[in-house]
């Protein structure tokens, strides 16, 4: 039986990374990832370093990891296998990591460096994302529709649409996120509406 996406879970990581110990925790990371993926329900993972995110700070890495429901992901967070590898992963980190669960594409617009207000409504993730995404699907076509004129349709759109993520995600969502803010996380409470 498929999972709808609404069943699916995302987990944000952030770790500050010891000065010195990049290429380690980087290397242990992606062995971390590799068994992750041996686990049912996994659908991927994705290490983002420093260098990758505007603005970030120096040392502080990301590691997205998906999983199609809260079942699947806790079989994975309760295994042995992450336990070894968290151990691995702890002489290479500075302070306590940082761990927020997201739905659908929720993490684009969770603000970075504070602690997380919750999730804004679908509703709007859904506008900010479109507005992101409209232009920029535009920009590829006006920019690489001649070049990939005659390339077959599938690969065509597979470029596109991996230009367009990689945009959207390092970006143009960022940027979005700035300036949308107030009204993704209206509310004085902090509480979603």
């Amino acid at each position: 039986m498929n999972k709808s996406p609404e069943q699916a879970v995302t987990v944000l990581i952030s770790r500050r990374v010891k000065s010195g110990h990049e290429v380690e925790f980087e290397r242990l990371s992606r062995q971390l990832m590799a068994v992750a993926a041996d686990f049912k329900g996994y659908l991927g993972a994705q290490l983002v370093q420093p260098s990758e995110e505007p603005g970030s700070e120096d040392g502080l890495y990301h590691v997205v990891l998906a999983f199609e429901s809260h079942e699947s992901l806790d079989l994975w967070q309760g295994s042995p296998a992450r336990s070894l590898g968290l151990t691995a992963l702890a002489p290479h980190i500075d302070g306590v990591s940082s761990i927020r669960h997201v739905s659908g594409l929720a993490h684009w617009f969770q603000p970075q460096n504070v602690l997380p207000l919750g999730q804004p409504p679908r509703w709007k993730v859904a506008f900010v994302t479109w507005l992101g995404i409209c232009p920029t699907v535009y920009l590829m076509f006006l920019l690489l529709s001649l070049p990939l004129a005659s390339w077959p349709l599938l690969a065509r759109v597979g470029v596109i649409t991996a230009l367009v993520v990689v945009a959207m995600t390092w970006l143009v969502a960022p940027q979005l996120t700035r300036l949308f803010r107030p009204w993704l996380y209206a509310g004085s409470d902090g509480r979603m509406r």
